[in-house]
């Protein structure tokens, strides 16, 4: 899939592509370890100026490490996720790459293919996180990966394109949405960009409508299997989307499309609204013609009628680095490096990341990401995206059912069977 990402690349036009970077705080001592040591990093910023800013944070490093080289590999995110999948069934995963926590990652921890990294974490370094962002790589009391950007997925839309299509106000409600999808379609607008031959992007609608109508009991229940994924809230989840893809309002031939396009559409106002995570203006941007992009505003996932999710309940995540288990030691210093308090607010400031550190919380200056930030902090209940969150065979059924309903292949009830038939063999 991805997922997520970027999937989630990050690329914001006009942001500064060399940041001034810092070699302080958490990171940059000479740790122990082999004279000279290689470090294997994968990750998935393809574009400027996440890739730049990669790049010379690797530079940075490098100048004060003189005896540490760093091999950047830079995938698009359904490569990476192939790729990756490939290597750790050899047995041989990269030194440092890109995860976003969660199920696939303690799954390689559960195979030994990552390292325990708890004890790296205990006093500043660790002290330094959001507890929250840096919770979605642990598991049972143990770490296995930071996170480096931390946010929420919400709707982002296009102020000119609701200013023609006369809608004054963003929904708040499932219903209030379906109708300003119908007064974009009446002045002949696209209403929703969707991307979904990589499936993740759709999954979102799935999952953010299940939050909604079951909350956090739904999930803990299915999961835990004292309940199930074809339970109600499950299936209404599929019904809901069912009736938003019978509207008809996504990009045509959105079912072929790839989340670049996606990003192009939105970038270049082609389309009015997408269901994205807090990359979602830079990504957009960086895929526009004219590299800016259109003016953006953000709201919240729209409550639905008789859902029992609370209305601030958040689906979301980020991106964050694991390190592959035989990395040398010199792998735990870099990556405290990436992450210490001074790149994480550089790179909050120019609007790359919100941040996982504390002390760069309030760098967050940008409007909309503040929105986001402040959406992730009054969360009464945060769930990460269930093909991150699942085990892969769970997730993989879970992307593959809802693009089924979103390609009119699978009824609400299959989908949710199907879930729910892979969660029997995997949550056992």
């Amino acid at each position: 899939m991805k997922r997520r990402e970027f999937l989630r690349s990050v690329g914001a036009a006009g942001a500064a592509l060399a940041l001034p970077l810092s070699i302080s705080a958490c990171g940059g001592s000479t740790p122990g370890g082999s004279q000279n040591a290689t470090i294997n990093w994968w990750h998935i910023q393809t574009g400027d100026p996440g890739k730049a800013t990669w790049q010379n944070l690797a530079n940075q490093y490098k100048k004060s490490h003189p005896n540490v080289k760093i091999n950047i590999t830079i995938l698009e995110n359904d490569a990476f996720k192939s790729k990756l999948a490939t290597v750790m069934q050899s047995g041989n995963p990269p030194d440092l790459f890109q995860s976003w926590g969660g199920g696939v990652l303690f799954q390689y921890a559960k195979a030994g293919l990552v390292q325990d990294i708890t004890a790296d974490l205990q006093g500043q370094w660790g002290d330094s996180f959001n507890k929250s962002a840096l919770d979605v790589y642990g598991n049972d009391g143990k770490y296995y990966g930071v996170p480096w950007d931390m946010g929420a997925v919400g709707i982002w839309y296009n102020k000119k394109l609701f200013a023609k299509a006369k809608i004054e106000q963003p929904p708040t409600t499932w219903a209030e949405f379906l109708q300003v999808v119908q007064k974009l379609k009446s002045a002949g607008i696209t209403p929703i960009a969707l991307g979904e031959k990589e499936k993740w992007p759709g999954h979102f609608w799935w999952v953010y409508l299940a939050v909604r109508l079951g909350g956090k009991d739904a999930f803990t229940k299915a999961y835990t299997r004292t309940g199930s994924f074809a339970d109600p809230p499950f299936v209404e989840a599929g019904k809901h989307l069912q009736e938003l893809v019978a509207l008809d309002p996504f990009s045509k031939g959105y079912l072929g499309l790839a989340y670049t396009d996606h990003s192009a559409q939105m970038g270049d106002s082609k389309a009015a609204m997408e269901l994205m995570g807090q990359w979602a203006p830079s990504a957009d941007a960086g895929a526009a013609a004219d590299q800016k992009g259109p003016e953006l505003g953000f709201f919240p996932f729209p409550t639905v009628e008789g859902g029992a999710g609370n209305p601030n309940d958040v689906m979301g995540g980020g991106n964050g680095f694991a390190i592959g288990k035989n990395a040398p030691p010199e792998t735990v210093d870099f990556l405290k490096f990436l992450t210490n308090a001074q790149n994480q607010q550089n790179m909050t400031k120019d609007g790359i990341v919100l941040p996982t550190v504390k002390t760069a919380q309030s760098f967050v200056t940008n409007p909309n990401l503040k929105s986001v930030a402040q959406m992730v902090s009054q969360a009464a209940y945060f769930q990460l995206y269930y093909d991150q969150y699942l085990p892969p065979s769970v997730a993989q059924a879970v992307l593959d059912s809802t693009q089924g309903i979103f390609a009119k292949t699978l009824s609400p009830d299959a989908a949710a069977k199907a879930i729910d038939d892979s969660a029997a063999s995997a949550l056992r």
